[in-house]
């Protein structure tokens, strides 16, 4: 088949390209060009690369055309954020694509009531992220079961591995919290360190979609998670982190308040979205419909981000 990717080049799609490739399809990413994939891998001498400036062509009205002037037989978008933009590249694609895939976030579910949380659990999203996200899905989500419109979404965790900062034990992504673990300094954790994290390997994300993509009279219509099967406590994910340097965790715990007031505030907005939201997702859903289970568990996932910092230099052991 043929497939249009739209925003390959960033964490899932260093991934999701290569697989597309590798599993005979013809590829076309869609960017603007300004970035390559995280891992150089020999597939992509075999994809066609459209330059694109979304966010201009959505105001002039163009892009959705363009897109679908590509002729994919499957669209994967994995960069939408609007409601707007999410309905414009289904006006566009209405009956001209097989099936359609969107890229969510489990930030549309807000914080965890009932754990794991499943896909059907009632919804409470908060955040400018985490609200449009979850419009998107009930606008794309309305147009498969009232007019059949071939779409699949997939919400994945906090996506992590080789070529960027994961979310560290503290609920951010300052790479000091690894170095202080790495060296065996002390680390204050909000709180009692007990509201999780849930990551994902991007290469679970891609492996997903894919799935999603070979089964699509189980997969259309329907959203999906995509993290590992079990989410972390702060306070476990640190020890597992100085554990893999030879350490053990050296943890102070503070009230929120408190502990805002010893980090940039950026870091402590980064923290605050995550302790809020405290996701564990399920993935039951995925394994029952479509066979997926991820191969990486958090710590996995994690560990081979981890191991990247310390070859590029950013962790010093």
């Amino acid at each position: 088949m043929r497939v249009v990717v739209i925003g390959g080049s960033g964490h899932i799609g260093t991934y999701l390209i290569p697989r597309l490739v590798e599993a005979g399809h013809e590829v076309v990413n869609v960017s603007r060009g300004k970035r390559e994939p995280y891992t150089p891998h020999g597939a992509w001498q075999r994809v066609t690369t459209v330059v694109a400036d979304r966010e201009a062509e959505e105001a002039d009205g163009s892009f959705g055309r363009r897109i679908a002037e590509l002729g994919g037989d499957v669209v994967i978008d994995l960069i939408c954020f609007t409601e707007p933009s999410a309905r414009a590249i289904a006006d566009a694609l209405a009956g001209r694509v097989r099936q359609f895939l969107h890229c969510g976030t489990i930030w549309v579910h807000g914080p965890s009531a009932q754990v794991p949380t499943t896909e059907a659990a009632k919804r409470a999203p908060f955040g400018e992220y985490g609200i449009r996200k979850a419009a998107i899905e009930a606008h794309l989500l309305d147009r498969a079961h009232r007019e059949g419109f071939p779409v699949t979404i997939i919400h994945p965790g906090h996506i992590t591995g080789p070529g960027w900062v994961p979310v560290n034990p503290a609920g951010n992504v300052n790479p000091e919290v690894f170095q202080k673990l790495a060296e065996g300094s002390e680390v204050a954790l909000p709180n009692l360190g007990m509201e999780t994290v849930q990551h994902v390997h991007a290469d679970d994300v891609a492996r997903l979609f894919m799935d999603a993509m070979a089964a699509p009279s189980a997969a259309v219509g329907e959203s999906f998670h995509s993290v590992a099967a079990t989410a972390l406590t702060l306070r476990g994910f640190a020890g597992a982190v100085a554990g893999w340097f030879g350490r053990e965790a050296r943890l102070a715990f503070l009230p929120w308040e408190e502990w805002r007031g010893t980090v940039p505030e950026f870091d402590a907005q980064v923290t605050y979205d995550h302790i809020l939201h405290s996701p564990h997702c399920s993935m039951e859903k995925a394994a029952r419909l479509l066979g997926h289970r991820p191969r990486y568990t958090s710590l996995e996932a994690v560990s081979e981000a981890v191991g990247w910092l310390v070859r590029a230099g950013t962790i010093k052991p």
